[in-house]
């Protein structure tokens, strides 16, 4: 069971650093240089990457997906690949193998994407 981490901003002006920080206890590390509406491939990679009983660990649910819409897909994924997911900046673990995330998203998340 690994802990992988994702990190993203979105300019090549920003840095990562921020987030690679809070990831010093992840066993792989996937990071991009990319806005949200373009095509990520070290997302694919790092979805792609995981196994069942893995942790995903992201910063801010803004770093995983683009939307409500785009995070209930990926809460998809995370589910049928039996995937943990950890956002380190509300402190909460989902076990999405267990709950329907995508409820748990629009009830306790939503409002910090508005």
């Amino acid at each position: 069971m690994a802990r992988v981490g994702y990190a993203r901003v979105s300019s090549i002006g920003q840095s990562l650093q921020v987030q690679l920080n809070k990831f010093h206890d992840c066993d792989k590390i996937f990071r991009e240089k990319r806005s949200g509406t373009t095509q990520r491939p070290q997302l694919e990679a790092c979805l792609d990457y995981l196994r069942e009983g893995d942790t995903l660990v992201v910063t801010r649910l803004d770093r995983l997906a683009r939307s409500t819409l785009h995070l209930c897909r990926i809460a998809e994924i995370l589910k049928l690949k039996q995937v943990n997911l950890r956002i380190s900046a509300i402190r909460h673990k989902c076990n999405v193998e267990r709950a329907n995330l995508s409820k748990r998203v629009t009830t306790n998340v939503s409002p910090s994407l508005r």
